[in-house]
């Protein structure tokens, strides 16, 4: 009996702590074609949905660089402290319905962002179906 109660137990406390997982934060970003990490950005809520913050930059010629190629009040701004993810929503594991910039070419894209594990996060930035875009797994920063 002690150890269907101290199974139940260990069941109960890892679904607790996997359920608990958040995706705010602040996440390293790795690049997609050298594999090295480019940034921290920072996830946070503000009025029920996610965002993204760029907090530094690691490549020291593109630390003061701005975004040249956005839009709109982004334009110039610079690239380190620019909100690059905005607007995603809760949906079942993952958040969805926003946006995300990518400050190289100044375009935004509908991104989704989910856990895949808890110190790995699978973020998507994509055109029209999903299945038409760029995948990348931010690490959680220690």
């Amino acid at each position: 009996m002690k150890h269907i109660l101290s199974t139940i137990a260990i069941v109960v406390f890892t679904v607790t702590t996997l359920s608990a997982q958040s995706v705010i934060g602040k996440w390293k970003t790795i690049d997609d074609n050298s594999g090295e990490a480019k940034s921290y950005v920072e996830i946070y809520e503000r009025d029920g949905k996610m965002y993204g913050k760029i907090l530094e930059i690691f490549n020291k010629e593109r630390a003061d660089a701005l975004c040249t190629k956005c839009e709109g009040s982004d334009k110039n701004k610079p690239i380190k402290g620019l909100v690059i993810i905005r607007d995603l929503e809760k949906d079942g594991n993952e958040y969805n319905g926003g946006k995300i910039l990518d400050p190289e070419n100044g375009t935004f894209y509908k991104c989704y962002i989910e856990l895949e594990e808890p110190n790995k996060l699978k973020v998507r930035g994509y055109v029209g179906l999903a299945m038409f875009g760029r995948t990348q797994y931010w690490v959680r920063a220690q």
